[in-house]
């Protein structure tokens, strides 16, 4: 199955991006405005895009300072039963992300799509730990009439 990855590197601390990944306050603040739930192990969060749709996922893994992984329960047909996760570790001055999204039945077009943005919302996360400012939803890089 074909994944979607990515690699970041964030001048922090892994503590500092953790937060960033495993908080709401955090998520609202780099990947979507519209961020609520609970972020805890079998927690489940849900990640509104306005009208253009949404994602729950129900958290599977939450390791302080290394590691977030989620399961898509809810949203596009072609998320369903894929996992996001993050793993983090340090190297030098960055906290190094690892993203995978996993499970992809096939690479459609939209998964061209959501890796593009996965790309611009990491962007926006290291922005929001870096500087204290990110570009969440609907505040975000537009690349295509999808969004």
């Amino acid at each position: 199955m074909p994944d979607i990855l990515h690699r970041v590197g964030v001048k922090s601390s892994p503590e500092a991006v953790y937060k960033a990944l495993a908080t709401i306050d955090g998520l609202s603040h780099w990947w979507t405005d519209e961020t609520r739930g609970e972020s805890k192990v079998d927690g489940l969060i849900h990640f509104q895009f306005g009208e253009r749709g949404f994602f729950d996922m129900k958290v599977v893994t939450l390791e302080p300072g290394k590691r977030v992984l989620w399961q898509v329960v809810d949203g596009p047909a072609e998320w369903i039963g894929t996992s996001v996760g993050f793993d983090i570790r340090q190297e030098g001055d960055y906290a190094i992300v690892l993203f995978k999204h996993e499970g992809w039945k096939e690479p459609v077009e939209f998964m061209h799509h959501c890796s593009t943005k996965w790309g611009v919302f990491l962007l926006s996360m290291k922005s929001l730990v870096e500087t204290g400012r990110g570009t969440p939803y609907p505040n975000d890089v537009k690349i295509d009439d999808w969004n």
